[in-house]
Formats: structure tokens, sequence, C-alpha cells
């Protein structure tokens, strides 16, 4: 009994402390609308979401790199904390502008998918393209329902 407890004692920790390491990263809902998207509209959409956001991360890039110019230009008034802000809005500027890049290739890349399934829509025929062949199909209705009496 005394070893099935020490071990018990030792799996439980180990255990806790690797449920408690896990790390459930945050769903997208945009990601997984782009993972459901089936039609034209849906993908027209995304690729509107996707300006939008492209245009948001570039002013977020413009209002640091006016940060940056102000950091290299009055660096004196920052001190030593100059450098790390200065970095800091460098790497903000760098994250902003990839995303911004990242953004602008998924919009684009859903308004090619909306324009193929918009082109293969309207190149699909109809279901009564032959006035005979609909003409067969409303007499086989009728001579159908004759045979039900």
């Amino acid at each position: 009994m005394n070893k099935k407890l020490s071990i018990y004692l030792a799996i439980v920790p180990v255990l806790l402390v690797l449920i408690g390491c896990a790390q459930v990263g945050p769903v997208n809902p945009q990601d997984v609308a782009a993972k459901n998207a089936k039609t034209h509209q849906e993908h027209n959409s995304l690729a509107s979401y996707y300006d939008i956001v492209a245009k948001e991360m570039d002013s977020k890039a413009t209002q640091n790199k006016a940060l940056l110019k102000d950091y290299e230009g009055h660096s004196e008034y920052y001190g030593r904390r100059g450098q790390d802000f200065h970095s800091h809005a460098t790497a903000n500027l760098r994250h902003y502008e990839q995303e911004a890049q990242d953004a602008l290739r998924k919009a684009e890349f859903h308004r090619k998918v909306a324009a193929e399934l918009l082109k293969r829509e309207l190149a699909q025929p109809s279901e009564t393209t032959d006035p005979a062949a609909a003409r067969e199909v409303k007499v086989k209705l009728k001579s159908d329902s004759d045979n039900l009496n």
C-alpha cells in the first residue's frame, strides 16, 4: 500500500504541473469563418474584413513611425530609457507592418477565391436549358400521376 501511495503522490503533482502549463490559444473568429467560407459572398466579406485590418495596422505603423522619429530626434529627453523606447517602437513598427502585409495577402487570397467561385457559379448550366427536355419532364410527371389512380 505504501508503494502505491508513493507512486500516486509522485505522479499527481507532475500531471497537475503539466495541466497548468498547457496553453489554450485564443480562437480568432475570422479564422474559423475563413475555414467555413463556401460562397463568394462570404469570401468577399472576409476580403473586406482583412482590408480593414490592413488599414488599422497601417495607421498603427504610422503612429509608431512618428514615435520613432520623436525618439531619434530628442533622445536626450528620454535618458537611458530612450534606447528601450526606441527598440520597442522599432519592434512594434516591424510587427504592424508585417501584420498589414499578412492581412493584405489574406484579402487578396479571399478575393481570388471569391472570383473563382463566382466564375464557377456563372458557368454552371441551368437545369432546363432545352425547352423540349422541359416538356418531356412535364409529360413524364403527368403520366406518372395518372398511374397512381
